[in-house]
């Protein structure tokens, strides 16, 4: 065979743009083996669709697969596939520029034949860049390759610095064999020559690929006699081939191909969490965007849900080529414990989480994902949608607030505890279902701790009427109430603020009491901003409220605790008209309006009002004082 060598300069400013790749495209060194093998396995990909068409194309059967070499005397590896290979002119154009791939070329035939054969391989992935992220790695790389069909072989060198050659050779059997010669290992890097860094890297990034990717592995194993056993003290060199991936990517299986006991496994195997899911959704969508998704919700809430770092657990794969891992881009943070997997074919390998923010396809996807997680929720039972909310009912609640293309559909999926129903979730459909016929609104109340909700002195005035009421514990349900306005018609209201207007009545009663409280009023004119008979009150003697607009004294807690400077609000001191000690000291003024301990009780009312709400009061000690005597003199 007469030898042809042709030297070739790229058709791009091939250092500018390796420089790009290495340093941009590829934050991650180990990431040029994932690219090699998705190569790899796109080439035999495009000869299984040949063969449709042209099954003389090989002389005898192959069975497909992917091998790793390396060489730690010569640090080579070599990457070797017995796919399609390329003619000397193929690999002349997709190697000789950057980006350059026959991929647009070759699903132009893949579609002429689709109306034709009606033939429908899966989409092929880009030989271009990629490939050319071998040289973060590599100092000089080789490709030989021979096309199937062809008896010729091709071989292209090039060190990356502006030019490659090209010569013919020799190779037994069609594919690309890509030769790397392995730089020096810089200090903690990997040595991609060692075969666990190799099978670590083929584990992480590309154990779903479809073909075996194949390692000969050497081991010292000892030598037996003639009747199988061990001689002691003697050894032997044993080479044998192993397959380095599972190629168990069951998201590409048919549902009805897959067991639950292997849905079950496969979350263990992504999600390190050994708990069983509790429940699953797997699904392909199939038009103008085409992906296949198998989601997972987990049984518990990981320990750092509420992390603000922690990572999200959906891996994006392309062509079952692992892309990224914890793709924020495709699950928004409400959704954050979804676990899984998402592969979109048409997605290309090398994007950024930049790009992915801006894409299409991408937004797409996540859009309808989005629709398959509220539907998988919608159609829980009540006994398993109880399991999911205890864990995740407070994220899910940050979607309420945040989402708002969704809140029609969220809003029916969140769940409360009541003061009819403490053990027990309940909707707000559940809530107006149940409704008293003089009802005309949600009521609700927000505390720090279920016990202090309810127990809460707001209440009394509600339970007496028979209302139940939303008990809200978690800080997210602050904010979710500024986006609350209804629900079915019904408006939601404030236990704790403002006027209930449950008791037209007690106005008129009350009107004998407001000199009283204008001296209240001025007594406490430092803490408080009005002093008015309580609507909310039945049995306790004070409490403060809000006005409707203003921020709940929990709200109000969560701010000051995040380190935020609140303005000073005052709030409104309401007082039990009907208790007796209110009737007392009224009794008092009435007699004497400059009494002096008109002054204390209304301090003492105040901090009373304080602690029923659960806060701190500003000087315990003469609060203790005053209730000592109080209880001196009644005993």
């Amino acid at each position: 065979m007469t030898e042809k060598k042709e030297t070739h300069a790229f058709k791009t400013e091939i250092k500018q743009l390796l420089n790009i790749i290495v340093h941009s495209l590829y934050s991650n060194r180990e990431i040029f083996l994932r690219e090699l093998i998705s190569n790899s396995s796109d080439a035999i990909d495009k000869l299984k669709f040949k063969l449709q068409t042209e099954p003389d194309i090989l002389d005898e059967d192959t069975e497909f697969q992917i091998k790793i070499d390396v060489d730690k005397e010569k640090r080579t590896m070599t990457v070797s596939d017995n796919g399609i290979g390329m003619t000397k002119d193929e690999l002349i154009e997709n190697l000789g520029t950057i980006a350059k791939s026959g991929t647009a070329a070759f699903l132009k035939a893949m579609e002429q034949s689709q109306s034709s054969l009606g033939i429908s391989p899966e989409l092929i992935g880009q030989f271009g860049v990629g490939f050319y992220s071998a040289f973060i790695v590599a100092d000089k790389v080789s490709v030989i390759t021979r096309a199937a069909g062809e008896k010729t072989a091709v071989i292209w060198e090039s060190t990356g610095e502006g030019e490659f050659i090209i010569e013919d050779t020799e190779k037994a059997c069609h594919g690309t064999d890509v030769i790397l010669h392995l730089k020096p290992t810089d200090g903690d890097e990997g040595d991609f020559t060692d075969e666990w860094v190799v099978r670590r890297v083929v584990t992480q990034h590309s154990d779903f690929v479809r073909y075996p990717i194949v390692m000969d592995i050497e081991r010292e194993e000892p030598v037996k006699d003639k009747e199988g056993k061990p001689i002691e003290g003697k050894t032997e060199k044993v080479v044998s081939t192993e397959t380095l991936n599972s190629m168990k990517a069951i998201w590409a299986k048919k549902k009805n191909e897959i067991t639950d006991d292997e849905y079950k496994d496969f979350y263990n195997h992504i999600s390190h969490d050994w708990n069983p899911p509790l429940t699953w959704k797997h699904f392909t969508l199939e038009g103008v965007t085409e992906y296949t998704a198998l989601l997972y919700i987990p049984e518990k809430a990981p320990f750092d849900l509420f992390n603000p770092e922690r990572s999200h657990g959906v891996q994006l794969y392309s062509r079952r080529v692992f892309i990224m891992e914890n793709c924020k881009e495709l699950i928004p943070e409400y959704f954050r414990f979804i676990r899984g997997v998402v592969d979109a074919p048409d997605l290309n390998l090398n994007i950024s989480r930049e790009i992915l923010q801006q894409d299409r396809l991408v937004i797409n996807i996540k859009k309808n994902l989005v629709k398959k997680i509220l539907e998988t929720l919608e159609k829980m039972s009540d006994e398993t949608y109880a399991k999911f909310y205890d864990q995740f009912g407070a994220v899910l609640k940050e979607g309420a607030y945040s989402d708002f293309e969704n809140k029609k559909r969220l809003l029916p999926l969140l769940r409360y505890r009541t003061t009819s129903s403490p053990d027990k979730w309940r909707s707000f459909a559940d809530y107006i279902t149940d409704m008293k016929p003089d009802q005309k609104e949600i009521y609700y109340i927000t505390g720090e701790t279920l016990k202090i909700a309810m127990n809460s002195p707001h209440l009394e005035a509600l339970r007496e009427k028979g209302y139940e009421v939303l008990l809200m514990t978690d800080p997210i349900d602050e904010f979710v109430l500024q986006t609350l306005t209804e629900f079915e018609g019904k408006t939601f209201k404030s236990a704790e603020k403002g006027d209930l207007e449950i008791d037209a009545d007690e106005n008129k009663k009350n009107d004998n009491f407001s000199g009283l409280f204008s001296k209240i009023r001025i007594h406490l004119q430092d803490q408080v901003k009005e002093v008015k008979a309580s609507s909310h009150l039945k049995d306790s003697v004070s409490c403060l409220s809000g006005d409707s607009r203003d921020m709940s004294a929990y709200m109000e807690k969560l701010m000051k605790a995040t380190g935020q400077t609140m303005p000073e609000t005052k709030r409104i001191l309401e007082l039990n008209t009907g208790h007796p000690v209110i009737e007392k000291i009224l009794a008092l003024y009435e007699k004497d309006n400059e009494n002096s301990a008109i002054k204390d009780y209304s301090s003492l009312l105040y901090d009373l009002a304080i602690i029923a709400e659960g806060g701190k009061i500003e000087n315990p000690s003469a609060f203790n004082k005053m209730i000592g005597g109080l209880m001196a003199s009644a005993i």
